[in-house]
C-alpha cells in the first residue's frame, strides 16, 4: 500500500475524503492512460525496427499474444502530439467595439471544440479556456494548445517570434502574412488578394514556453478559416505528423481552401515543409 493511499484512507472528514479520493482516481486514470500509450509506443517502435512480436516478447518476458494485444489496443501513441494526461485548449476572446462587448468568433469556437473532441478520442482529458481580450495568458503549463494569432496577444507574439523559420509580419499594403525565411516565400491569405478568393493560410507549430521548461502547441490562421484548416489537418493526419516530428519543436504552414458561405475547409495541404527547429537555421 502506497504512502499516498494510506494518507487518504486516514482522513476522517467524509467530505474531504470524498474529494481526495475523486481527485486521486482522476490522476491515477490519467497516469494509467499515459503508461498504456507509452507501452504501445515502445512495442510499435521496436516492431518498426524489424523485431518480430515473438522477439519482443522473449526479450520483455511477456507472451507473444500479449505483445500483439498491446500493439493493437489502448490509446494510440500519436495522441501525445497534442499532449499528455490533461490537455488545455485555449481560444481567443475578441472585442466588439461597435457593440462594446466581448465576443467569440464562431470559427474559433468550432476550432476549439474540434480540438477537444480530437484530444478525447485519444484518451486525453480536456479542459478549455479563453485568451482574454488583453491577450495575457499563462503559457508556462504542460499540454497547452493555443489557438490564437500574434496580433491578438503580445504573449503569443513573443512565442511566435521564437520560430527560427516562419515569421509573422504585415505586408506593406496592410494585411498579415507569414514569411518563410529559408525560401523567401511570402504566404498571403486569399481574402487579402486581388481578386479575393476563399483561401487562407494556417500556422501549426510546437514552440518553446517562456520559462524554457517545455513547449506548447500553437495554431493560428491569417484569418479564422486558417485555424479551422489546421484542425482538420490534425484530425486527418495526426499519425503522419507524429511520425515525422514526434514531440520535438517544429512549425509548418497549411493552405486551406474553404467554403465562402460556411468557412468550412474543403481541402487542406502543407504549403511548406515540416520544419524541425533542431535542424533548421536561417543564418
Amino acid at each position: 500500500m502506497s504512502d499516498e493511499l494510506q494518507r487518504i484512507m486516514a482522513i476522517d472528514d467524509p467530505y474531504l475524503l470524498l474529494r481526495e479520493v475523486t481527485t486521486r482516481l482522476a490522476d491515477a486514470q490519467q497516469e494509467v492512460t499515459e503508461l498504456a500509450r507509452l507501452r504501445r509506443r515502445v512495442v510499435q517502435d521496436l516492431h518498426a525496427q524489424g523485431l518480430s512480436y515473438a522477439q519482443i516478447a522473449a526479450k520483455a518476458g511477456l507472451s507473444r499474444g500479449r505483445i500483439h494485444q498491446i500493439r493493437h489496443t489502448g490509446p494510440a501513441p500519436e495522441g501525445a502530439f497534442l499532449g499528455s494526461g490533461a490537455v488545455t485548449v485555449a481560444t481567443p476572446l475578441r472585442r466588439d467595439d461597435e457593440r462594446g462587448r466581448t465576443v467569440v468568433a464562431v470559427d474559433d469556437v468550432s476550432s476549439g471544440k474540434r480540438l477537444e473532441d480530437l484530444a478525447r478520442s485519444y484518451g486525453l482529458a480536456v479542459t478549455s479556456e479563453h485568451v482574454p481580450v488583453s491577450g495575457e495568458i499563462d503559457l508556462n503549463r504542460d499540454s497547452l494548445v493555443v489557438v490564437c494569432g500574434p496580433r491578438m496577444s503580445q504573449d503569443m507574439w513573443n512565442t511566435y517570434a521564437q520560430d527560427p523559420v516562419l515569421r509573422w509580419e504585415k505586408a506593406e499594403d496592410g494585411p498579415w502574412t507569414v514569411v518563410d525565411r529559408l525560401t523567401g516565400t511570402v504566404h498571403r491569405s486569399g481574402q487579402d488578394s486581388d481578386p479575393a478568393r476563399p483561401y487562407d493560410i494556417g500556422y501549426l507549430g510546437r514552440l518553446p514556453r517562456p520559462d524554457g521548461k517545455g513547449s506548447l502547441l500553437a495554431i493560428a490562421g491569417i484569418h479564422t478559416q486558417g485555424s479551422l484548416g489546421v484542425v482538420q489537418l490534425l484530425a486527418s493526419e495526426l499519425n503522419s505528423l507524429w511520425g515525422q516530428v514526434g514531440d520535438r519543436r517544429f512549425s509548418t504552414l497549411v493552405g486551406v481552401e474553404y467554403d465562402p458561405e460556411t468557412s468550412e475547409p474543403r481541402s487542406v495541404e502543407l504549403v511548406c515543409p515540416l520544419y524541425r527547429h533542431d535542424e533548421e537555421t536561417t543564418e
